[in-house]
């Protein structure tokens, strides 16, 4: 078994999972007569489906393609798609919700496969040996800059709150934070911008990017 198709199978494990729950529960609810139809279990097993189906339709495709092209194959139609497409204007707003959905999986999709085609096919037999670790090299003296309270209460909440990019869709990029205050979206693009935090895009906007102090954000809020 080749490390693409391992990486890709774990990758897409989550979302196949997902999805299976969202339809189990949804069906258990429709089998339920004396129950209402729960509309939030139906968004919730439309989403899960918008966002399974690339991953679902790659590992067909590999049967007979193999992983790479099937991969390779689902991120240009997905990339024509994004470029092309725009949501729904039907009078149903059902269907201007699951053509929303659709976009956000295949925007999800793109960022979380992204990079994974440049890994080897296969991995070597034996890996080439490590090389003998050498001492760090002692860090240069960081020159610290004077702040305002804002550009500080900045640093501070990126340290201690949480701070995350996320987009959900196309140009909706926001700050969100897991605990505390939100600084405001053109604060932290500033400090980022001087050098002072950074934003970790090992991460997709989907899912979010969180965002660091550097060596000389660190400092500023030390002094």
């Amino acid at each position: 078994m080749s490390d693409l198709f391992k990486i890709f199978t774990s990758l897409s494990g989550t979302y196949l999972r997902t999805e299976e729950e969202a339809r189990k529960k949804l069906a258990q609810c429709m089998t339920e007569l004396d129950r209402r139809v729960d509309t939030s279990l139906i968004r919730e097993a439309m989403k899960a489906a918008a966002m399974a189906l690339p991953y679902r339709t790659v590992l067909k495709d590999a049967e007979t393609a193999g992983i790479r092209e099937a991969l390779k194959g689902m991120r240009e139609t997905l990339t024509r798609q994004l470029l092309t497409r725009t949501p729904g204007h039907s009078t149903c707003p059902i269907t201007n919700e699951a053509a929303l959905m659709e976009i956000e999986a295949a925007q999800s999709f793109l960022a979380n496969t992204d990079g994974i085609l440049d890994y080897a096919e296969d991995a070597p037999e034996q890996p080439a040996p490590a090389p003998e670790p050498q001492p760090a090299p002692a860090p240069a003296p960081v020159e610290v800059p004077k702040v305002t309270p804002a550009q500080r209460r900045t640093l501070e909440a990126i340290r201690d709150n949480g701070v995350k990019f996320q987009e959900f869709s196309v140009g909706t990029l926001m700050v969100r934070v897991e605990r505390g205050t939100k600084p405001r979206r053109d604060m932290v693009e500033w400090v980022i911008k001087q050098g002072w935090a950074k934003r970790d895009t090992s991460h997709s906007l989907f899912h979010g990017q969180p965002v660091v102090l550097t060596r000389i954000g660190e400092a500023i809020l030390a002094g």
